[in-house]
């Protein structure tokens, strides 16, 4: 798997039926509707915990430091 954490989304086409999926370092995915679909539910429900998880070490991160300023 590849580690490197990329801040650019992927381009999205449909051609023939097909979803494609062109992402950074060369990926590249053709996907069934049905596929891609899923795909699309799994990403945004894996993007809004993702987001969760980093608002709740924000706010972790500001309680600790307001504890230390006491």
């Amino acid at each position: 798997m590849d580690n490197k954490l990329h801040d650019q989304a992927s381009a999205v086409t449909a051609e023939h039926g097909q979803v494609l999926v062109d992402g950074p370092d060369g990926v590249a995915v053709s996907l069934t509707p049905d596929a891609a679909v899923e795909t699309s539910d799994r990403l945004l429900e894996a993007a809004v915990e993702a987001q969760g998880q980093i608002l709740t070490k924000t706010l972790a991160d500001k309680e600790q430091v307001a504890l230390k300023a006491g």
